[in-house]
């Protein structure tokens, strides 16, 4: 069998790896560059592999970095099937129409050309099959389950058997426990693994002290008369932003005020996650049980979801105290550039990061203390708070990331430490070595090796 590792080496987005043996060739993932235009000018490199030759490619969950590139391998001539589970097929139509609709406006400030159109993704969609976990699939010599990763709704490690070996893909493994969705499943038998490396020299804070944080922050903003504004992912943090949220207010730890979801794409896939929020494939027994008991989590009366522009601007009527949720993640587009063009300036506001922030974005700068930005054309001063909860990324820390490689270590010959900063891998590289007695590498990108 031969890996080559064509994006997520020595950095965090562009997941996409290739598996070939006896003929057949298999894609994990096929995922946007993102956070710095150094790195989203690689989506205009062309795929150093024929997509025409690809047999089937294979996606472990729904976030950008791991789809946003299939309707281009679909434009350039692939026509095998996709797999996926059945919530990140459902993810996949309103991610990839927003990604096109984000590209395409930044193609004309920068002058690129847009790397596929709506026929891309509709011919890309129709390739896709949907399955469960632990639902075998052969293409060729391969055979390949799906695993529960924690990460998100739907998100899977992805099992490859061949030739006698066992190949493991992490894709994105989850912050457990998470507040939805079942935990993180772990392997042995395992001859090769690839595991992510984004939060791979870093420790969350537990799950009582991101609520206390976010308590505090709230209440401390709000007492002020600022904003709260918290640049969110669409897929699963704006849904646990509304949940904690929710259940601070209704114990009374924080004060009643507005709460804006101001993000289109952020109420579509809400509705995607109350279409699953009580099925036991993918839901944990907890959350089940706090479906079951009453109102729905995703279909709050104290939340306002803004959907059109004119509803967004509204907000901007509303006086502080108020808290704003909005796309994108970080900064790189979406309605929060407005809310942060308005609100960054004010000492009395706070901005909120719960979420990754790649180098070169702008939540980065602003994360790192920038004392002056650039939001769409025009110079913001930083004057208002800033904090983090890295608790609640939906990203395994570096000691989740150990305790998932543990279970492997008297069998696994290589680990490839993937998707993370360089510094993030190596640090999680070394430790596997040190207390695992692992053999782990870091892959640089466009390089092979044969299993």
């Amino acid at each position: 069998m031969k890996l080559t590792f064509y994006g997520g080496a020595e950095e965090v987005t562009g997941s996409n790896y290739l598996l070939e043996s006896d003929g057949t060739k298999i894609l994990i993932d096929c995922g946007l560059f993102q956070g710095s235009r150094y790195a989203e000018e690689g989506n205009q490199i062309p795929f150093q592999y024929d997509p025409k030759s690809i047999d089937a490619l294979f996606v472990t969950h729904g976030h950008i970095d791991h789809i946003g590139r299939i309707p281009k391998l679909f434009k350039d001539g692939f026509r095998g099937k996709i797999y996926s589970t059945e919530p990140t097929k459902d993810f996949a139509e309103p991610l990839l129409l927003d990604a096109m609709h984000m590209m395409s406006d930044e193609g004309v400030r920068h002058g690129t050309k847009d790397l596929y159109d709506e026929d891309d993704i509709d011919g890309a969609l129709k390739l896709w099959d949907a399955y469960s976990y632990h639902e075998p699939i052969t293409i060729g010599p391969f055979e390949i389950e799906f695993y529960d990763a924690g990460h998100i709704l739907g998100s899977s490690s992805i099992l490859v058997s061949a030739e006698g070996k066992r190949v493991l893909f992490s894709g994105d493994l989850g912050n457990t426990p998470s507040l939805f969705i079942k935990p993180t499943e772990y392997f042995e038998n395992v001859d090769y693994a690839l595991i992510e490396s984004a939060y791979g020299n870093r420790i969350h804070e537990g799950a009582e002290d991101r609520s206390d944080i976010l308590e505090d922050v709230i209440e401390e903003t709000t007492k002020n008369g600022g904003v709260v504004m918290i640049p969110s992912f669409a897929l699963e943090r704006t849904q646990e932003m509304i949940y904690e949220i929710n259940e601070l207010a209704e114990g009374g730890k924080i004060p009643e005020v507005p709460v804006f979801v101001d993000s289109p794409l952020a109420i579509k896939l809400t509705a995607i996650y109350q279409k699953y929020s009580r099925n036991p494939k993918y839901i944990n027994d907890e959350f089940l049980a706090h479906e079951h008991s009453g109102q729905s989590t995703f279909t709050l009366p104290g939340v306002t979801m803004t959907l059109t522009t004119e509803q967004s601007k509204e907000i901007n009527d509303v006086p502080a105290p108020k808290i704003i949720i909005a796309g994108s993640g970080m900064s790189q587009g979406g309605r929060i550039l407005h809310h942060e063009m308005r609100y960054l300036p004010d000492p009395k506001s706070l901005i909120l990061f719960v979420g990754y922030q790649s180098k070169g974005s702008l939540g980065r700068a602003i994360l790192e203390g920038a004392a002056r930005v650039r939001i769409m054309g025009e110079d913001v001063d930083v004057r208002c708070k800033k904090s983090v909860i890295s608790g609640y990324s939906a990203h395994a820390d570096q000691n989740q990331l150990m305790k998932w490689l543990a279970p492997m270590r008297e069998r696994v010959k290589t680990v490839f430490v993937v998707q993370g900063e360089k510094d993030s891998a190596e640090a999680l590289a070394q430790r596997a070595r040190d207390e695992l007695a692992i053999r782990a590498v870091v892959p640089a990108a466009n390089t092979s090796v044969v299993l």
